[in-house]
């Protein structure tokens, strides 16, 4: 059930990528649910789907602390 969550995430962060402040507070959420792991391969997937999103990349900050 914890990888749910995880591609959940995903996909809701997918679908918000158009508004920096929407997908900034499902990120937040989305910190305060996941597991520590599964937080790891969140940030790894966030730098991979920000890649071309340059107005999203202020939003791994988050991820850092």
């Amino acid at each position: 059930m914890p990888r749910a969550m995880l591609d959940y995430t995903k996909t809701i962060l997918q679908k918000v990528s158009f508004d920096v402040r929407l997908f900034t507070k499902e990120l937040k959420k989305a910190i305060s649910r996941l597991l520590p792991n599964e937080i790891e391969e969140l940030r790894i997937w966030l730098h991979y789907f920000i890649v071309d999103k340059p107005d999203l990349q202020p939003t791994l900050v988050l991820l850092k602390a």
